[in-house]
């Protein structure tokens, strides 16, 4: 009986362990999101976006200055025009559609889970990115004057039959000359649609999601490695500054990420696209 009591008792401190891991998890590496701090909500609607969205900085995207944005249900911050595209195309993508994709696949916020957003200028807030992005890329002395921040947050995905869910974020910054954007993965369960090929009960299969970003012609683009492939399930583990779970990318025009060499194939055309394959093992140089 004394054997079995301590069993419960060490059950019972791992629970807790793992539980406060995760919410310090939860507490650094996504930027805080909900009702709390007054976010917006997309509407529940199949392939649905917020309404236009007016930016009241300079955002520079691809040495162009955006001044509207959309969210988007299916994973994506689009300029100037909602997507509605559920199953997501690699890059580059040739239509002239600008956008910023954390997770690019079909979801279905009906179903379960909400996506928030919000654009600020509070003081604690741009505090907080510009050390992060002054960690990231010393070089630039950078002040944030704006921020947006997108949060997916325990959504599923269209003709799910199962209780898988992702959370990710996007998140947006400027100082109105240089923009960053920073793409943070808490929990990745699926990575396709059932009208996209994907299993129902498992949201695995078809064709994955895509993440990374577009300028809407051949020449800028950037794909995460493992998008568009069954890997992509494990982007809340890799990273471009070794904090895994986390992207984090100049934009305002094209640079090879933070000056960081894949181990594995890095295929650049002479313009700027460039495509990483795996494997997913990553070093950088943040001097």
């Amino acid at each position: 009986v004394l054997c079995f009591y301590i069993y419960i008792y060490f059950v019972f401190i791992i629970c807790i362990c793992v539980f406060l891991s995760f919410v310090l998890v939860s507490h650094t590496r996504m930027y805080p999101y909900g009702p709390k701090y007054q976010d917006r909500r997309t509407p529940k609607a199949d392939d649905g976006a917020s309404p236009r969205i007016p930016i009241p900085v300079h955002f520079y995207f691809y040495n162009k200055n955006y001044r509207f944005l959309y969210v988007n249900n299916n994973g994506v911050v689009s300029f100037d025009v909602p997507v509605s595209q559920y199953t997501p195309d690699s890059f580059p993508v040739e239509d002239g559609r600008a956008f910023v994709a954390p997770f690019w696949a079909d979801v279905d916020n009906r179903i379960t889970g909400e996506v928030y957003y919000r654009q600020s200028q509070d003081q604690q807030l741009l505090q907080r990115v510009t050390a992060d992005i002054n960690t990231y890329f010393p070089h630039h002395k950078f002040a944030a004057a704006w921020l947006f921040v997108a949060t997916w947050d325990q959504v599923t995905f269209y003709g799910a039959k199962s209780s898988k869910v992702n959370t990710f974020q996007a998140v947006l910054t400027t100082n109105g000359n240089v923009s960053f954007v920073m793409l943070n993965y808490l929990d990745i369960q699926w990575i396709s649609g059932a009208a996209s090929g994907g299993d129902p009960y498992n949201g695995l299969g078809g064709t994955p999601a895509q993440a990374g970003f577009n300028s809407g012609n051949q020449s800028h683009y950037f794909n995460v490695p493992g998008s568009w492939t069954t890997s992509i399930i494990s982007i809340f583990s890799t990273s471009n500054i070794m904090n895994p779970g986390r992207w984090v990318f100049q934009v305002n025009e094209f640079i090879v990420p933070n000056g960081c060499v894949y181990k594995g194939v890095l295929i650049c055309h002479p313009v700027g696209g460039c495509s990483a394959y795996l494997p997913l093992q990553v070093q950088c140089n943040r001097t």
